[in-house]
């Protein structure tokens, strides 16, 4: 029998802080800094809150990737029904077929992460000592920093805390539904330490507590047109975008009751969550159209496309800091024949979620899209286009039909692109286009390259969580909800220039939006996923939404529903033979949940496990 120690490894690492800051603090001149001597040193004091930031986007505690080629982003999309990863080897893949073994949970290392940034920030609101840090002579100037700095560790605690609930949130053995153990204070590595884990609702009810305290603090943005005084314009305003502010906070709340109010964490439907749902979202898109559009030169559009190389996209609510000169997204999704890596394809279950070119989808039963199964891409959505390369389709330099790079070629007898032709190839013959630049060949004598961020938080997301949650509460889609309908709101997403700049040619007349909506609460339900998965596939948001929306009766034929490809041939004409019904791959977790780390397990004996892990105990 395995003996439990009683020390936490997710509070190990303040040993290290204790004996050295130069891990954790910014900026750190030397390692001769401890975590009470650092409190005569304002730059260290502003350290605690600022290397939280490197946490946000860091795959691991030393690493950040800044883009989408994460656990938390594509790669997660591959255990979902929207991907398929290429290698048998990649981890999240080998957790989509129960291939997983306890040294080799892709999770571990966020668990790690997020307490770590945890007890930073922690330290810093002890006894209110960071708040009450002297920052700057200037009385009125030291208020600006102190109360920024006091509001984004609030912000910063409210955000691992989030993390955390979504990846371990679940469900005991026992039925009681779980969360993480929470800790408000800094720890010291000495005590006698064994958490268990508090209540989901507990967890809830801690998170909101934070925005709501970062809140307080916080600028409602950070934009210079919003700081009247110009001097102030040093310690506020457009200098610190790219931190919390008070309306991320609002879109943070908004998701928090988004996913509380979900069929799996919500069994007796609670209504007043979708309601606080859509409240929060609202604030948040109204901030944009009514604050943010009136401002000068980069302004917010609704019906504007989103730049994926533009760190500074008006479509931001809260994104990670960028990378330059980067190519890691297109080597990622582009095939070996343009010299990419071909990771990830995606599932011909997401291509069929893409619809006609007049709103309507391809199942329709009297098909008034037109869509012909013999030349499947003909005529489709024009989001399509801008998110998925297929057989024959063009990468266009700067999206300019005139400048073709590179051509895909994916059927079996002979195409370079095909499945299985190369360990670089996509195994469903579908490549990924959105969050590519599409001014990189590797070809040309200078290789251009442009910025990649996360967008962690984007308007449509709140736009889209309004329409959900809206639905729920009104029960109707054309009843309005804060002064807008859910109909209303989806018509926002289905009206939208595309990632490429194309505008939907269902931008003014949608029939279809208009049918599903006279057809009541259910219907219109179905609509709001499916263009969820359409705005947000490859961000790592579906794996957590198909978890909220199945309940214990349901998830299995779910989740683990067979993943399909395409198989095409070349006809001697020149033609194409598509047969769109290859299992690519079966789904077999053991769980809607995600297993504790095995390493806590063994070193906290009040832990509990989640249920479906009963050998991770």
């Amino acid at each position: 029998m395995i003996m439990k120690t009683k020390k936490l490894l997710i509070f190990g690492f303040i040993i290290i802080l204790v004996g050295s800051c130069k891990n954790y603090l910014e900026p750190w001149p030397n390692g001769n800094y401890d975590s009470e001597t650092i409190w005569n040193y304002q730059n260290l004091v502003q350290g605690l809150v600022n290397r939280c930031y490197d946490y946000v986007d860091a795959y691991n505690v030393t690493s950040s990737r800044r883009n989408y080629n994460d656990n938390e982003g594509a790669y997660l999309e591959g255990a979902t029904d929207n991907a398929v990863l290429t290698s048998s080897t990649n981890v999240m893949r080998r957790y989509a077929v129960n291939a997983m073994t306890t040294s080799q949970d892709p999770f571990q290392t966020y668990w790690d992460r997020d307490y770590r940034a945890l007890s930073q920030v922690n330290l810093f609101l002890k006894d209110r000592r960071g708040i009450n840090t002297r920052y700057m002579v200037n009385a009125h100037f030291n208020d600006l920093v102190k109360n920024r700095l006091q509001g984004e560790a609030f912000a910063l605690r409210a955000w691992f805390e989030w993390d955390l609930l979504q990846k371990f949130g679940g469900k005991s053995a026992d039925g009681q539904m779980l969360g993480f153990p929470i800790v408000t204070d800094f720890v010291d590595v000495n005590s006698d330490i064994n958490y268990t884990r508090n209540t989901y609702d507990e967890c809830v009810a801690q998170i909101l507590r934070d925005c709501d305290s970062a809140y307080k603090y916080l600028p409602i943005a950070h934009r210079d047109f919003l700081v009247s005084v110009a001097a102030d314009r040093v310690y506020a305003g457009g200098r610190y975008w790219g931190r919390f502010d008070g309306i991320t906070m609002k879109a943070l709340k908004a998701t928090v009751y988004l996913t509380w109010a979900s069929p799996r964490f919500n069994p007796s439907n609670v209504v007043a969550r979708w309601d606080s749902a859509a409240f929060n979202a609202k604030k948040v898109v109204d901030f944009k159209i009514n604050v943010d559009q009136i401002a000068s030169g980069n302004s917010f559009r609704p019906t504007g496309s989103v730049s994926w190389t533009n760190p500074n996209s008006p479509e931001i609510v809260f994104a990670t800091y960028f990378n330059t000169s980067n190519t890691d997204i297109e080597r990622m999704f582009y095939p070996g024949g343009f010299q990419g890596n071909g990771e990830i394809g995606a599932s011909q279950e997401l291509v069929n979620t893409f619809g006609m070119a007049n709103g309507y989808p391809i199942d329709d039963p009297t098909n008034r899209g037109g869509y012909d199964a013999a030349d499947p891409y003909s005529g489709r959505d024009p989001r399509f286009y801008s998110a998925i390369f297929y057989n024959g389709a063009n990468a266009d330099r700067n999206n300019d039909p005139a400048k073709p790079m590179y051509t895909f070629e994916n059927w079996a007898n002979g195409g370079k692109d095909a499945a299985g032709i190369s360990s670089k190839n996509s195994n469903t013959n579908y490549y990924i286009k959105k969050f590519v630049y599409m001014g990189t060949n590797w070809s040309d004598a200078t290789v251009v390259t442009a910025p990649h961020s996360k967008f962690l938080v984007r308007w449509a997301h709140m736009v889209l969580t309004f329409a959900e949650a809206a639905n729920h509460v009104t029960h109707d889609p054309n009843t309005a909800l804060y002064g807008l309908t859910p109909k209303d709101a989806i018509k926002y997403m289905r009206a939208r220039k595309t990632y490429d700049g194309a505008t939907p040619s269902f931008n003014v007349n949608d029939p279809y939006l208009d049918e599903v909506a006279g057809l009541g609460e259910t219907a219109f339900d179905d609509l709001v996923k499916r263009e969820r998965r359409i705005e947000t596939c490859f961000e790592g948001m579906r794996f957590y939404d198909l978890r909220r929306w199945t309940t214990d009766a349901n998830w299995e034929s779910v989740i683990n529903a067979p993943v399909h490809g395409v198989a095409v041939t070349q006809n001697p004409d020149l033609s194409f033979t598509y047969d769109m019904s290859v299992e690519v791959e079966k789904r077999s977790f053991t769980s809607p949940y995600n297993p504790i780390p095995y390493n806590e397990m063994l070193r906290m004996s009040n832990l509990v496990q989640n249920e479906g892990w009963p050998s991770w105990n």
